[in-house]
């Protein structure tokens, strides 16, 4: 590798753990089409506490976990067994009870309404489903406070048992639709998601410490999640984690991993489904899984309804970005050099990723800190990946 590449990128990790406000710790790594060309980490895993962090450290990695279950929604279009524009009730009879609220009537009691039409697969991926998420919009923060609303961090059937924002396909809102496509995958393959990602993705990628259940070993790795308080000081949250007897596999946010297994999958991405041990999915369906979705319709910032949880977050405010099967595409270069049509998204806990395929190169960058667009961790993971352009002098348009 390059060493002022590495040098430079080093000088990035090493001001996130150095500096006031600083984060505990963080994991990054960018990989070309071939292999891992850096690999970092700085920082503790607990603050204050140790151990150190390592690569092979092991976050839960909360929304990146969309695009694993995208992937395999996707293997099943290619054997035929998923139609992502039938009714999304054929596979999961539930969905199909949803109805859509249309407010509170002054008695505070949800006014709902049957749906105009029927929820797709292909809706779910896209998040034009109308589900949302408490934390980032408020009918359903009110539904959770008012009425007792179950979180998705509970990994409950009752957590998904939401009302409809609006009728399906008719705007963007992110929120739990990717949970809801993992119930349409585990209904298709009669397995639990898990299971199918293990046997569909991880064994062909060699991801052997990602999973909705943390092994013994992937526990002694642990990083644990802090929260950032009013002062800028950091808390590790010591007793929350995800539980480890979910009585759903949460395809929007489930997974424990560590970076160096995401980045296997980020690398999968930009060879056009080709893994290390087979390919995973066919190179026409990556060629149609990178392409915005949404025709004219665009993403739209998340409000920080709860701010424990989360900040007002947007990636390039100002810029065009819109939705593919499952990630954000920047419509318009981006303020870090990368090129219009490349993916990417992020994880509630400050874990950020691109896959720039134009370009044949990828990244993560892993932090375990609350309440998500962390000024210290985002801006940390702009200048990251700023650097890795600007050192390579990698083109921004073909």
């Amino acid at each position: 590798m390059d060493k002022s590449l590495q040098e430079t990128l080093d000088g990035v990790l090493d001001r996130m753990v150095a500096g006031a406000p600083r984060v505990p710790g963080v994991v990054a790594m960018v990989t070309d089409a071939e292999r891992n060309i850096y690999e970092g980490a700085r920082g503790e895993r607990v603050l204050g506490e140790g151990p150190a962090m390592t690569p092979d450290t092991v976050f839960a990695i909360f929304s990146t976990t969309k695009a694993i279950t995208a992937t395999a929604a996707l293997q099943l279009v290619e054997t035929g067994d998923l139609d992502l524009d039938a009714p999304a009730k054929t596979y999961v009879p539930e969905i199909g009870e949803l109805q859509v609220i249309e407010g509170f009537d002054e008695a505070g009691k949800p006014r709902l309404r049957p749906a105009r039409r029927d929820i797709t697969t292909r809706m779910l991926l896209l998040h034009t489903a109308g589900f949302g998420y408490d934390f980032f919009n408020t009918t359903y923060n009110r539904l959770a406070v008012e009425h007792g609303q179950p979180s998705v961090v509970s990994a409950s059937k009752a957590s998904l048992r939401t009302p409809l924002l609006f009728d399906p396909g008719e705007a963007w809102e992110y929120g739990s639709n990717m949970d809801w496509a993992g119930q349409v995958i585990e209904a298709v393959t009669g397995k639990r998601l898990g299971a199918v990602f293990q046997e569909r993705i991880f064994a062909p990628l060699g991801m052997t410490s990602t999973g909705f259940v943390l092994t013994a070993s992937m526990r002694e790795r642990l990083a644990r999640v802090h929260q950032r308080e009013a002062d800028g000081s950091l808390r590790p949250l010591k007793g929350f984690e995800l539980p480890q007897e979910p009585e759903v596999h949460m395809g929007g946010h489930g997974l424990y991993a560590t970076v160096g297994d995401y980045v296997r999958f980020i690398r999968m991405w930009l060879n056009d489904g080709a893994g290390e041990n087979g390919q995973v999915l066919k190179p026409e369906t990556v060629k149609m899984a990178v392409r915005n979705g949404l025709g004219d319709m665009k993403i739209k910032l998340l409000p920080g309804v709860i701010p424990a949880l989360s900040n007002d977050a947007e990636f390039f405010p100002g810029l065009s970005k819109s939705w593919a099967l499952s990630f954000m595409v920047n419509d318009t270069v981006a303020p870090t050099g990368r090129p219009a049509g490349s993916l990417g998204w992020a994880g509630l806990a400050n874990l950020y990723y691109w896959i720039d395929r134009q370009n044949g190169i990828g990244g993560f960058w892993a932090t375990q800190i609350f309440p998500f667009a962390d000024a210290t961790s985002f801006g940390g993971y702009v200048d990251f990946e700023t650097a890795v352009y600007d050192r390579m002098r990698l083109p921004a348009a073909a």
